[in-house]
């Protein structure tokens, strides 16, 4: 069955369809062995994140992920501007919920039919529910996911759409969290949670193994939208991973991008502290990212300092101009993503430097 470890306390555990967390409230990892990269087995799988399958910590026989991939992965990777030929855009909105959570829900997903479990519940700012609630529906598992009553309509209906149960809540971020939270320990059921369960970053790490394909190598850096951390540590742990099969020399450098009016990251980064405190959030158009509290903070302050990254907070000014620019260039996005593309705007690239930027979300999620 495997085990998680504790990244607080290190204690060990066994994966059940029930925990989520450790007893002293840390954050659970996987115990796994560093995957032997053999790149002359992808062709043998579907042109999707399946792919990378024997990099990932199932048992090498199991077919379960068969019934429960809707094509997931292997987005595009476009130069930008051609004004602009060493920066690329990573088209992850061409995923089958519009959203680069589909890689982590996929394979989180996957593991949870393994489990045999009935029903999941998650927490979301609304495109992790979407990849849940769409992939849960793939599974015949029932699923609650819980919204703040002011996220996205459009959001709200496509979770609909796949027979997810809404629970809306008014409050924080972090409010939604503890009811989700609560729900999962009263009703002893599989916390889908995009966060705490590691399944989540076998999912999207393979964002970083595509690239490697795509470029045929590492970018130089790595722009990317951090609230809870889900794509900056999947693209860490995917080219961690080449950079140990030494497929690749230097890691990218990852460069994080909050919201000035919510960025606990960006504070803890400029601080030299190891865990980001909690903050208030002052309101921001780019709810993907406004997370007040990342339950891992600790390892996303790691992963930026270990690559020589940095973070960078952007205004919401700076938000709407750059969802405009970058839509006269052909790329419809939602507001999050729009952060992204201002942080690199904001960002001190050098001439010759290769970065990768995400679209993560389709435009037409956001109101």
């Amino acid at each position: 069955m495997g085990q998680y470890v504790c990244n607080s306390c290190g204690k060990t555990h066994e994966i059940t369809p029930t925990i989520w967390k450790c007893d002293c409230g840390g954050v659970l990892d996987l115990i796994k062995e560093m995957p032997v990269i053999d790149a002359s087995v992808w062709s043998h799988y579907p042109n999707s994140i399946w792919r990378y399958f024997d990099t990932m910590p199932f048992v090498k026989e199991s077919k379960t992920w068969e019934s429960i991939t809707l094509g997931e992965g292997q987005s595009p990777l476009i130069v930008l501007d051609s004004t602009e030929p060493n920066t690329y855009v990573k088209v992850d909105y061409m995923m089958p919920t519009l959203s680069f959570k589909d890689r982590g829900a996929a394979v989180l997903m996957t593991k949870a039919k393994e489990l045999a479990v009935s029903k999941v519940i998650a927490d979301s700012s609304g495109n992790a529910g979407t990849a849940i609630a769409a992939y849960a529906a793939r599974c015949n598992i029932a699923c609650d996911i819980y919204l703040s009553d002011e996220t996205s309509p459009k959001k709200v209906a496509q979770i609909k759409a796949h027979g997810a149960t809404i629970k809306q809540i008014h409050g924080t971020r972090e409010d939604i969290a503890a009811a989700a939270q609560k729900a999962v320990d009263d009703e002893k059921v599989f916390y889908a949670s995009h966060v705490y369960n590691p399944y989540f970053y076998e999912g999207t790490k393979t964002y970083a193994y595509e690239i490697y394909e795509q470029l045929g190598g590492a970018p130089d850096a790595l722009i990317i939208p951090v609230g809870n951390g889900t794509l900056v540590l999947g693209a860490y742990y995917g080219f961690k991973e080449l950079y140990e099969n030494k497929l690749i020399e230097v890691m990218p450098k990852i460069i994080a991008v909050q919201a000035a009016n919510c960025a606990p990251l960006v504070r803890a980064y400029e601080n030299g502290d190891e865990l980001a405190k909690p903050v208030t959030n002052q309101g921001t158009l780019a709810e993907g990212i406004a997370i007040a509290a990342p339950a891992r903070s600790k390892q996303i302050l790691e992963a930026v300092r270990d690559t020589k990254g940095t973070f960078i907070d952007i205004q919401e000014v700076e938000i709407l101009s750059a969802r405009s620019k970058l839509s006269e260039k052909g790329f419809y996005v939602e507001v999050t993503t729009a952060a992204n593309y201002a942080g690199y705007l904001k960002y001190n690239k050098s001439p010759q430097e290769k970065i990768v930027i995400p679209l993560c979300g389709a435009g037409i999620k956001s109101s």
